[in-house]
């Protein structure tokens, strides 16, 4: 049986600072006479500052996380000017462009964009190398008077806002059911048209074939459906649909913040199987998680940093003998009597599924946890959440006389990364290492073997008071498996000769 193996990997990010003011849940839910509120303009980052911002830059592929290391904290402070909208794994896309892409994935007719700005943003998005003439098309002439928005604003419509101006509306599509309602409508299609963004950039990468990609898992954190199927989902195929897989199928996964990786086993295990050829891995942004520890950024003198909707997709397939082999055999579950204490968590999804496999701690070259960037959590009193995890391993490692207990930091610094990617909820969880770990594991470095590891907080759906988590082994190809690989043809003939030789023994018995 082929394994299966990582074999593309996209990232994107979305400039949004009027959809942080109108739709992050820390923005709608404090007091409009509060000093951050009023201050909030003020405090909003503009495109270039964001474009130059260190992490995004990693984010997109422009930089190597090890870049990180060379700059002091925050790295907001860091004078560097070197930024570029688009990277080796996607863009940093502006919010008016992102706007018309919002009401291109919308179906039901429910987005209404200004005329005039409709027409000067399709100009601007004429020029993007990702454009389709599909978009194109059903983008011209649609623009709406600005007088229809503001009666839809009367209906309970959402505004749209670009520049603090309105410029077009999502209504509701369903007069009673709240599930329908456009608050959870232009949530949802933020999440349709930000991972539809980076889907475009994976299938656009040389060595993507994507007539062949046959699945599609979709694993951010939104939820569809009506009142009778509340996250009935299927986000995956909307998405796959307006990127032009016409060969995909799909399903939702959701985990909360583990689901990325949780998708990833999923994904390996479909090619494997040898059910799907191809498939991929994909999640938008989530807009509720804007500006979510804006004020503490605020307080501290700092601009309000969690202003891009973070976005990415993997492409799993089957052993191509080159892309770095996704270790099924060597995956760390959190189960049910796990327990939830950092140490146990730990030991569950790093220890023990290497221990099974004969291996150390120390034999994983690189891990991937929670990559949120330092700049997001420290300043919000949260503390720098890669470093805390490594830490934790470290200190596995020790009480299994690996290394010693002053070396902790030193195999943080060995085997950890500094974390660059937002506070998208899953989006830093694991997955932001694996483009790099495509360029790591496939050329000349000491890197052979990563974990992947996942986690998430099942408690903030009010069902259980669980946490969760899940990890997988991801090793440099060595050809081996290909080579191992033999047709049904030689099975058959194989088959057919030890028969022979089986009947001969029995007639020379």
């Amino acid at each position: 049986m082929a394994k299966a193996v990582l074999k593309a990997a996209a990232y994107s990010l979305i400039h949004t600072p009027n959809f942080l003011e109108n739709l992050g849940t820390t923005q709608t839910t404090t007091s409009p006479d509060s000093e951050y509120i009023k201050s909030l303009k003020e405090n909003l980052r503009t495109y270039e500052e964001v474009i130059n911002y260190l992490p995004n830059q990693v984010y997109i592929g422009n930089l190597h996380p090890d870049t990180l290391k060379k700059y002091e904290r925050p790295f907001c402070t860091a004078e560097y000017k070197a930024g570029k909208r688009y990277g080796k794994f996607g863009e940093i896309m502006p919010e008016d462009e992102f706007i018309l892409l919002i009401k291109y994935s919308d179906t039901f007719n429910l987005v209404l964009l200004e005329e005039e700005f409709l027409a000067q943003t399709l100009i601007k998005y004429e020029n993007h190398p990702l454009k389709t003439d599909d978009e194109i098309k059903q983008l011209t002439g649609k623009g709406s008077k600005i007088a229809d928005i503001e009666a839809e604003l009367k209906n309970d419509a959402i505004g749209i806002y670009f520049d603090a101006k309105l410029v077009g509306c999502v209504k509701k599509a369903h007069d009673i059911d709240e599930n329908l309602s456009s608050h959870v409508m232009i949530e949802n299609l933020i999440v349709k048209a930000s991972a539809g963004v980076c889907l475009k950039h994976l299938i656009a990468q040389d060595n993507v074939d994507f007539e062949k990609i046959g699945y599609v898992i979709e694993c951010s954190e939104e939820a569809c459906g009506d009142m009778n199927q509340r996250g009935g989902g299927n986000f995956a195929k909307a998405i796959a649909e307006i990127a032009g897989l016409k060969n995909a199928g799909g399903c939702d996964v959701r985990g909360f913040c583990a689901a990325p990786t949780h998708s990833l086993v999923h994904a390996a295990a479909l090619v494997e199987a040898g059910i799907y050829e191809q498939v991929v891995v994909v999640a938008g942004g989530a807009s509720a998680k804007l500006g979510m520890n804006g004020r503490d950024h605020v307080k501290k003198g700092y601009p309000i940093l969690e202003d891009v909707l973070g976005t990415f997709a993997v492409l799993v397939t089957k052993d191509d003998g080159v892309s770095p082999v996704i270790r099924t055999d060597i995956i760390g579950t959190h189960t049910v009597g796990t327990g939830s204490s950092p140490q146990i968590v730990t030991k569950s999804l790093v220890e023990e599924p290497l221990k099974r496999n004969d291996l150390h701690i120390s034999d994983v070259d690189k891990f991937s946890v929670e990559m949120q960037n330092p700049d997001l959590t420290s300043l919000a009193g949260a503390g720098d959440v890669p470093l805390a995890n490594y830490k934790m391993i470290a200190a596995l490692a020790v009480m299994n006389k690996e290394i010693e207990r002053n070396e902790i930091m030193d195999f943080a610094e060995k085997h950890g990364l500094v974390g660059w990617a937002p506070t998208q909820g899953h989006i830093p969880s694991g997955v932001p290492y694996c483009g790099f770990l495509i360029d790591d594991l496939t050329s000349d470095t000491n890197i052979n073997r990563a974990m992947i590891v996942g986690k998430g907080s099942l408690f903030l759906g009010r069902m259980t008071n669980l946490f969760d988590g899940i990890s997988v082994v991801i090793e440099r190809n060595t050809g081996s498996s290909q080579e191992a690989t033999v047709s049904k043809e030689e099975v058959k003939q194989l088959i057919a000769e030890a028969m022979k030789e089986f009947a001969a023994t029995l007639l020379g018995k």
